[in-house]
């Protein structure tokens, strides 16, 4: 009888995997299918891709993180530059979504990839009118090389499970009713 009760156990919570499995790939090809504009550029891919465990340095306290320090969340992470121009356009459309879409379930994280020195990392986000986004650093760049991130900026939507589920080269319009729409579908949202 526990035999069975154990089988009956792991089918349902294999076949609940297996909906709630097909249901997120079924909302990523359904945000494919409605890309428009700057968002044309946002690569979805068939298979989820691993990320990285390299650490990266948190803003103001020197500690570290990784990746793996938000699963169970979507996560928008944007490799930026203060240097990069097409950065300091975007980031107040990151910092948009993130007062928008930020809670329990998505996360804007920035990370200025190379020398940023966090004095000019804060005139940057003055400058752009951002502050509920953090100022994260990737120094000598190894989250970014491991992650493929060769110029700037590139954002990456990495799923709860801590996977790479898209990718968008270059900046983008991440503010506009299309990037939004794409968003609370891949979260399983209503669009507001």
């Amino acid at each position: 009888m526990k035999k069975l009760v154990s089988a009956l156990v792991y089918t349902a919570l294999s076949f609940g995997a297996i909906v709630g499995a097909t249901a997120a790939q079924a909302d990523l090809e359904a945000a494919a299918l409605m890309r428009e504009g700057d968002m044309k550029k946002l690569i979805i891919h068939d298979t989820p891709q691993a990320t990285s465990s390299a650490a990266f340095f948190l803003e103001d306290d020197g500690g570290k993180a990784t990746l793996e320090d938000y699963e169970g969340k979507y996560i928008l992470l944007n490799f930026w530059a203060t240097w990069c121009a097409p950065c300091r356009k975007e980031m107040p459309y990151f910092s948009e979504l993130q007062r928008e879409f930020g809670g329990d379930d998505f996360e804007v994280l920035t990370i200025a990839s190379g020398r940023n020195s966090p004095e000019g990392i804060k005139k940057f986000f003055a400058e752009v009118g951002v502050d509920n986004l953090p100022r994260h650093q990737d120094p000598k760049q190894a989250l970014s090389s491991q992650m493929g991130i060769f110029g700037l900026p590139i954002t990456v939507l990495i799923d709860p499970e801590g996977r790479e589920i898209a990718r968008l080269r270059g900046d983008a319009e991440w503010a506009s009713d299309n990037a939004k729409a794409i968003l609370a579908t891949i979260l399983g949202r209503k669009a507001s």
